[in-house]
């Protein structure tokens, strides 16, 4: 059976799974920010849901992305990128798929642990993972907090290697993901 040849760029899933991430991340990392030097009050708690809610989404979300990806293939990396380079790149990535499921998954045994249950948009219930253990919720704080550390750490570096890509390298590696910007010519230096 003839190998189908790979996509020039992320379909419309894709793509729409990665933009909706990234504005769930900024969403939970500005709540995670501003409830963090909060003093306990309903508005707090408010936040606290919130966050949850959108950690949540992340998590669901990050799994469909995983499976979708093992169905739709990815556009072929450019044929002048060092092999080091190709490594760096599929390492980081699946290190952000694992750390956009530990980082909720973390998050929720620490409510789990602290005694506060997740309901999911104020209706769903989930269950708690583990028993009520103070000492343990003070340890999966610092691993959410660490995780969330390497996270921005590892989109950051995304984000600079794309626009190397675009700016330096010249190639299409941004524009298989950005809506609305084509991919060049062969021989076109813009």
């Amino acid at each position: 059976m003839a190998q189908q040849p790979l996509p020039q760029r992320y379909g419309v899933p894709a793509q729409l799974g990665h933009w909706l991430t990234l504005l769930l991340l900024v969403g939970a990392f500005a709540l995670g920010w501003i409830m963090s030097d909060m003093k306990l009050s309903p508005t707090r708690l408010k936040l606290f849901s919130y966050h949850k809610w959108i950690g949540v989404t992340v998590f669901g979300l990050a799994l469909l992305r995983i499976l979708w990806r093992q169905w739709a293939k990815a556009p072929a990396l450019p044929a002048a990128m060092p092999r080091w380079e190709r490594i760096g790149a599929h390492l980081s990535h699946w290190g952000l798929y694992g750390l956009l499921l530990a980082i909720p998954l973390s998050g929720w045994l620490m409510s789990s642990a602290k005694g506060f249950q997740t309901v999911y948009l104020g209706v769903l219930p989930i269950p708690d993972l583990i028993g009520r253990d103070r000492e343990l919720g003070k340890l999966l704080e610092s691993v959410h907090e660490t995780l969330t550390t390497v996270l921005l750490f590892l989109v950051a570096l995304h984000v600079a290697a794309a626009l190397k890509h675009h700016f330096l390298d010249r190639d299409d590696v941004l524009a298989r993901m950005l809506p609305g910007l084509k991919p060049r010519a062969k021989g076109d230096p813009q």
